[in-house]
């Protein structure tokens, strides 16, 4: 299998021959790693629970925190799942993975289709399973949404959404997100949506597709799947803490198959993680910070404040040129668009002429380094 290098060695390899301005501090805004403490409550319920590492976990998850997850999508999204009804998973990012290799496994000539730009994961399991590829491009022009063509959705197998978006920040409603299930219901496709920045948001909570597909009358989730992360959601991307929920009978044979992938989470991480889904004052801090942070962007950079996620998606004279650039003389590494999407079949690349800054600092740091960015983009 031939996989794509990711981004980052990209961006490595894009800046390997510059000298970074040493009389500035570094700052690196690329990737969406909180640069705050995992909160000490969680660290302390893993370290009082590592005595528990002399025992092999269950892959289906321990009792308390599949509850722990159950909580909290009824009470966050308004939806009560059973327990069929999810899996606990070792973050998300080996489900992104692993899931299509299950349900595309029969299929001869697979298809699947996904939001690009996009995490790069969605790309590995299309090679992964041999997939023929429809990108969903977001671009100014759609305001970085989906454009919906049935008579491509209707040759899918699997559609991968994103939203709250990664990198774009745009969001769906509720009614948006409804049009997708019916069209999964209608073309008979299944449709995942990637929540893993839903607790990020700005203002008003953002819907999830489980609360859609009930809104169109689905209540069963036939079709529809949605996998969320501690990650972003508690400053925790090392506990690896992620579930998948949705149709019961989808998870039930792919819950088999987990049994053989050998990604259950070790007793002490589930602990911690349990007590990380039970909580959400820590994560109300943790959004007053980020919304600091795009108040900051709005008076430096004059952008509009989105709904959510903890990105900027700025548009920029050659991206390349300006990234290599503001390394150069202002030492502050963001991450260019077209590293994050690929050419679509009429050679449209979306991320072309974006950069995505990822303000995950403190509001002092941030401050600084929007201002160089500021400056550059003066220059």
């Amino acid at each position: 299998m031939l996989f794509e290098s990711y981004p980052f060695e990209k961006l490595n390899n894009l800046l390997q021959d510059i000298v970074a301005n040493k009389e500035l501090s570094a700052s690196v805004l690329t990737i969406g790693e909180p640069q705050f403490q995992t909160p000490k409550f969680i660290q302390n319920s893993l370290a009082t629970n590592a005595h528990l590492l002399n025992k092999y976990p269950k892959t289906t998850g321990e009792k308390n925190l599949r509850e722990a997850m159950r909580e909290f999508v009824k009470r966050r999204f308004h939806t009560k799942l059973t327990d069929a009804q999810i899996i606990p998973t070792f973050g998300t990012r080996e489900v992104l993975f692993n899931f299509p290799q299950f349900l595309l496994f029969e299929k001869e000539n697979p298809v699947m289709a996904y939001t690009n730009p996009f995490y790069q994961i969605y790309e590995g399991a299309a090679i992964a399973t041999h997939s023929k590829v429809i990108h969903l491009n977001l671009n100014e022009g759609n305001n970085f949404k989906p454009v919906i063509n049935e008579e491509e959705l209707a040759t899918c197998d699997l559609v991968i959404l994103n939203f709250p978006n990664n990198p774009t920040t745009a969001s769906l409603s509720l009614n948006e997100l409804g049009e997708w299930v019916d069209l999964a219901l209608k073309y008979d496709f299944v449709l995942l949506n990637d929540e893993c920045y839903s607790e990020i948001y700005t203002d008003k909570p953002t819907p999830s597709l489980l609360e859609a597909s009930t809104h169109v009358g689905n209540r069963a989730f036939k079709n529809i799947l949605v996998i969320n992360s501690i990650s972003k959601r508690s400053s925790a991307p090392g506990l690896r803490s992620g579930f998948i929920a949705g149709d019961e009978k989808i998870l039930s044979e792919y819950m088999k198959y987990r049994t053989y992938v050998g990604c259950a989470s070790p007793l002490p991480l589930q602990s911690a993680a349990t007590d990380a889904w039970s909580d959400e004052t820590h994560v109300s801090t943790s959004r007053a910070i980020y919304k600091a942070n795009f108040k900051i962007a709005q008076e430096i950079l004059g952008i509009s404040i989105p709904e959510a996620t903890f990105y900027l998606w700025i548009k920029v004279p050659n991206a390349l040129a300006f990234t290599k650039k503001l390394y150069k003389e202002f030492n502050v590494k963001v991450l260019p668009g077209e590293f994050l999407a690929r050419e679509d079949i009429k050679g449209e690349n979306p991320g072309v002429d974006y950069i995505r800054i990822a303000l995950v600092e403190n509001e002092k740091r941030t401050r600084d380094a929007l201002q160089r960015i500021k400056e550059c983009l003066d220059g």
